[in-house]
């Protein structure tokens, strides 16, 4: 299937996109006009040019819709759609996973942006390892956008590396329908990207990460994910929803084997906080760069 541009608008690609080699980006939205612009010029910036961005505004009040359309209507390959009640982040991703024309669906929240050659790496090594889903490392940055951490992915993971504790930044993943079918969100509040993992591994058990950062996830103040211990329940409703556990075998899982693998992965965190600082430590004031050798901000 051939997918064409309308005339006068710009699609950022020297030849016409198929679906076979299209990315289908999937953003939800949430009031957060300070921070989508720039999660939308980095996907714009990408040095591969075979994407759509499907953004899905969850019912935001705050203007977002606004900066959306603006870029929308100067870009086709960007898309808005909205929502017309808050219905939560799983069932904004699925409403634009419902929607993707392309073969390959990745993820990058609004308040979060990649760097400029993420998709065209990680496509590359999804080609060589003819894997159905892929990962990068990432940054990790503040509210106001000033780095302050680095995420490693491991260069391979299987379904009992993720069923430990989940280990791939949603931001970062990207899955291909051919391989395993156009796989939705579970519409749980939350964990739902790591159970939308497991429920990929469940039949396709190995993926494979790069070791170079490709994005930077900002942790906000009060995002969803910011407690972690908030968040133990879920933890165990995974579980239970992925791999049909009762609440006592889920509970005994997770603190047998989920929380030891948690802790240890903080404290691997900080150590490469400071192992892999000369890759951010000078990134607080230029745009990302495909380069970790330059400057990054977010």
């Amino acid at each position: 299937m051939s997918i064409q541009t309308p005339p006068g608008q710009h699609d950022g690609t020297e030849a016409s996109a198929t679906a076979e080699n299209l990315v289908s980006i999937v953003m939800p939205s949430y009031n957060v006009a300070r921070f989508i612009a720039r999660s939308i010029e980095s996907i714009m910036s990408q040095t591969y040019p075979h994407w759509e961005l499907l953004i899905v505004d969850d019912n935001s009040t705050d203007g977002t819709q606004q900066v959306v359309a603006s870029y929308a209507s100067r870009d086709v390959r960007i898309q808005l759609f909205t929502l017309k009640e808050n219905s939560g982040t799983g069932s904004a991703r699925n409403y634009a996973i419902e929607r993707a024309r392309g073969r390959y669906i990745a993820f990058c929240d609004s308040d979060d942006c990649w760097l400029p050659a993420k998709l065209e790496k990680q496509l590359q090594i999804m080609r060589e390892k003819d894997c159905a889903l892929s990962y990068t490392s990432y940054f990790t940055c503040s509210e106001t956008g000033e780095l302050n951490g680095i995420i490693m992915a491991p260069p391979r993971l299987t379904l009992t590396d993720i069923k430990h504790d989940n280990k791939i930044g949603c931001l970062t993943a990207i899955y291909d329908t051919c391989k395993c079918g156009r796989v939705l969100m579970p519409t749980m509040r939350k964990r739902q990207d790591w159970a939308f993992f497991l429920t990929i591994m469940k039949t396709h058990p190995v993926a494979y990460g790069i070791h170079l950062p490709m994005a930077v996830y900002r942790v906000r103040d009060f995002s969803v994910s910011s407690s972690k211990f908030s968040l133990i329940k879920y933890n165990a409703q995974v579980y239970r929803e992925v791999f049909g556990y009762s609440c006592l075998h889920s509970y005994a899982y997770l603190f047998s084997i989920f929380m030891p693998t948690y802790f240890s992965k903080c404290m691997q965190s900080v150590i490469d906080k400071y192992r892999y600082r000369h890759l951010w430590n000078t990134r607080h004031s230029a745009p990302p760069s495909s380069s970790v050798s330059e400057t990054t901000t977010c």
